[in-house]
């Protein structure tokens, strides 16, 4: 049975341009620069560089032209104005500017562009030195193909088997198949086609120039793999009656290999990345001053000529359909174009005045470079003194970097929780981060402190921590528990 009622709901939306314009909020200085040029390509209406002077400074968007419904009557002269003509010319499209007047002789003045190898094709150019029959050969390719990026074959050599029968047509077996592996392990990176972390590590020491250290290696690997992993050095003395310079040396060794040798190739072939800071930092006369990157953006404003065109239509009495779709484009345009204009002013100043704020509030840290003075900040600290959305402070600080006299930070590295000490003042969390990762540094490694320890030693310290806070820290900070750091 079907029935209708009535229902009130209060429900807030955000509109195309406040989605727009928290994107623009949340974009890094170089993918701003980015995002400026698509719209310019875009909106042929928006032009970079200084505007001139217009006798109406101010575009008006409300009023500009009438209801196009009324139009529908009236008559068409297309004499009166040529909106066409206005648009063919507006903008000449790049191509139709660019010569194409050279010689087949003429030099190539265009600079080489380095074409990167990857990582597989590396490995299939090394098989190459091998005299190999075809069906070898489609065997190896197929178990450099299944290698990863980061050198590894994760699957077996049974199931290895079957893919080739049921994807390639290759009907082979077990023991041939890790014959041919036994050559995809000769090439380099030494350890690249290991089906686990064990035969990585073997396959590198054997690759060695054999001696004493690294035929205890060697054997440690192979025999008490478990027991080093775990790092029960007084069994491995135990078991292979060695002094403790001896299994020091073979330990030594074995820290030296790759765990991941696909990566040390992939990392090696990677463009580099620079960090832009958003913000500019400098203390001057004891004094900090603020400033946002805007070293590339280019300067935007509403291009004459399309508002030209739409005071030409508004002045004509006369208006044919054709006539007023094209408008329609145009006044589109001009709308687009102002609006990105002020989405670009507001961006600014919401950055400026949050880092301002975030700047004022950590005034001491920013004075000195001491990351003890850093203040234990929150997202809502710096929306209530702005009067922002705690959303809007975190698209700013997220993925936006500062330049400071202590070099470039990322901002979001500057909030943390509160804690209090032994006095009941409030003190930061990436100070008792700091203490820690201090503490552990300068602790005896041959007998690590456990997280017990090393919140009693805190709370000496002056700051009364609970040992599962200490846990939660140090995995924060990467540092792994007492007897992984151990060394011999």
């Amino acid at each position: 049975m079907l029935k209708q009622n009535l229902q009130f709901k209060l429900s807030q939306k955000l509109s195309p341009q406040q989605i727009q314009l928290m994107k623009l909020i949340q974009l890094p200085t170089q993918a701003f620069e980015q995002r400026l040029k698509e719209e310019l390509v875009e909106n042929p209406a928006l032009e970079s560089g200084k505007e001139e002077s217009l006798e109406n400074e101010e575009y008006e968007t409300d009023n500009d032209f009438e209801d196009y419904d009324d139009f529908d009557n009236e008559k068409i002269d297309a004499d009166e104005i040529n909106i066409d003509e206005y648009l063919s010319n507006d903008e000449t499209p790049d191509y139709k500017l660019q010569a194409n007047n050279y010689s087949d002789d003429d030099e190539e003045r265009s600079l080489p562009i380095a074409a990167p190898i990857s990582f597989h094709q590396d490995l299939i150019n090394q098989l190459n030195t091998f005299i190999l029959t075809e069906e070898e050969r489609e065997i190896a390719e197929f178990l450099v193909g299944s290698i990863d990026d980061i050198g590894y074959i994760r699957r077996s050599v049974q199931d290895t088997v079957d893919d080739m029968a049921f994807t390639q047509g290759i009907y082979t077996d077990e023991k041939n198949v890790e014959r041919i592996l036994n050559i995809i392990h000769q090439l380099e990176p030494a350890g690249v086609g290991a089906r686990d972390l064990q035969e990585c590590l073997l396959l590198q020491l054997r690759h060695k120039t054999p001696t004493d250290s690294v035929s205890l290696a060697i054997a440690i690997i192979e025999q008490q793999f478990d027991a080093f992993t775990k790092k029960h050095y007084d069994k491995l003395l135990q078991k292979f009656d060695v002094s403790q310079e001896q299994l020091r040396k073979a330990i030594d060794e074995i820290e030296k290999l790759n765990p991941k040798p696909g990566g040390s190739f992939e990392s090696s072939s990677k463009t580099i990345e620079h960090v832009v800071p958003d913000f500019t930092i400098r203390l001057i006369d004891s004094e900090l001053q603020l400033s946002i990157n805007g070293r590339n953006a280019p300067e935007l404003h509403v291009s004459k000529d399309y508002q030209e065109m739409l005071q030409t239509y508004k002045d004509s009495k006369e208006k044919s359909n054709s006539q007023k779709d094209a408008v329609q484009f145009i006044k589109q345009k001009l709308d687009s174009a102002k609006w990105f204009i002020d989405a670009i002013k507001q961006r600014n100043e919401t950055l400026l005045v949050t880092m301002n704020a975030i700047m004022h509030y950590q005034q001491d840290y920013f004075i000195d470079g001491d990351e003890s003075k850093l203040k234990p900040m929150i997202l809502k600290d710096i929306a209530d003194m702005v009067g922002l959305d705690i959303s809007t402070i975190s698209r700013v600080a997220n993925s936006k970097y500062v330049e400071t006299p202590y070099g470039t930070k990322l901002i979001k590295e500057f909030f943390s929780e509160a804690m209090k000490n032994d006095q009941g003042e409030d003190v930061s969390t990436i100070e008792i981060k700091k203490i820690l990762k201090t503490v552990i540094e300068e602790e005896d490694k041959k007998k690590p402190l456990p997280d017990d320890k090393l919140a009693e030693i805190l709370k000496e310290k002056g700051y009364p921590i609970a040992r599962r806070t200490i846990a939660k820290y140090r995995e924060l900070m990467d540092i792994p528990v007492a007897r992984m750091r151990k060394k011999i």
